[in-house]
C-alpha cells in the first residue's frame, strides 16, 4: 500500500520542465498574453505577517487593458485604488488622492510595470528582471521568479505565478518579501477580451 502511495504522490508532485519544455511553456503563455485584449477578474489578497504569525485578507477588482493600463481596486476592508494608465499612476484612498508620473521614479516603474506584467504572465521572459523555473502539475504550471536587478532584489526574494493549464492564465500569484512576509493574491472569475469601460482606467 504504501507503495501505491508513493508513486500517486510523486505523480501528483511539481516536475520541473526541461529547458526546451520549458521554452515551449512561456511561448505558448506569451502568445495567449498578446491574444489577451483586456481582463477584468475579483481577487482574494492574503497578506502573511511573519513577525506577527497573522495574516491579513482583502478583496476587490482588477481591469487590464493592453498594453498599458491597469486598475487595482481594494474594496474589503478598506476602499484603495491603483490606476496605471500609461506613464501615470493615480492612488486613492478616502482621504486623499495622488497622481505620480513612474517616469520620475525609476523604483515606482519598476514596480508598476512588474505588478502588470505579473498579472498576464508577460515576465516570464524578461531574463534581465527575472530567472525563471517553471514547474508542471497535471492542472498548473508554476513559475518562479528571482528578481535580477538591485532594485527589485531589496524588495523581493521571489514571486511565483501559478497558471492554470486548461485557460493558460495566471490563476495566483506570491509575491516573498525578504522580511519573510508574504503575499498571495488569487484571482477569480476571471474575463479576458471583454468591453471595459475607459472611466475604471481614468487618472485625474
Amino acid at each position: 500500500m504504501r507503495k501505491y502511495i508513493y508513486i500517486l504522490i510523486m505523480c501528483l508532485a511539481p516536475v520541473v520542465a526541461s529547458a526546451q519544455n520549458q521554452a515551449a511553456i512561456i511561448e505558448k503563455i506569451n502568445k495567449i498574453s498578446a491574444e489577451m485584449k483586456t481582463m477584468e477578474c475579483d481577487f482574494v489578497q492574503t497578506k502573511h505577517l511573519k513577525m506577527l504569525n497573522d495574516k491579513m485578507v482583502s478583496n476587490g477588482k482588477m481591469y487590464y487593458q493592453q498594453t498599458n493600463k491597469l486598475r487595482w481596486e481594494y474594496v474589503t476592508p478598506y476602499a484603495y485604488t491603483f490606476i496605471l494608465n500609461d506613464n501615470k499612476v493615480m492612488l486613492k484612498n478616502q482621504k486623499r488622492t495622488d497622481v505620480i508620473d513612474v517616469n520620475q521614479n525609476k523604483m515606482f516603474k519598476e514596480i508598476a510595470r512588474m505588478m502588470m506584467n505579473s498579472i498576464v504572465g508577460k515576465c516570464l521572459s524578461d531574463e534581465k528582471a527575472f530567472k525563471t523555473t517553471i514547474k508542471e502539475t497535471p492542472n498548473e504550471w508554476v513559475a518562479t521568479l528571482i528578481p535580477q536587478k538591485k532594485d527589485m532584489k531589496q524588495m523581493w526574494t521571489k514571486l511565483i505565478l501559478h497558471f492554470d493549464r486548461t485557460k493558460n492564465i495566471v490563476a495566483q500569484v506570491e509575491m516573498h518579501e525578504k522580511t519573510g512576509d508574504y503575499t498571495v493574491i488569487d484571482l477569480k472569475n476571471t474575463k479576458t477580451n471583454k468591453t471595459i469601460d475607459q472611466k475604471q482606467f481614468s487618472v485625474n
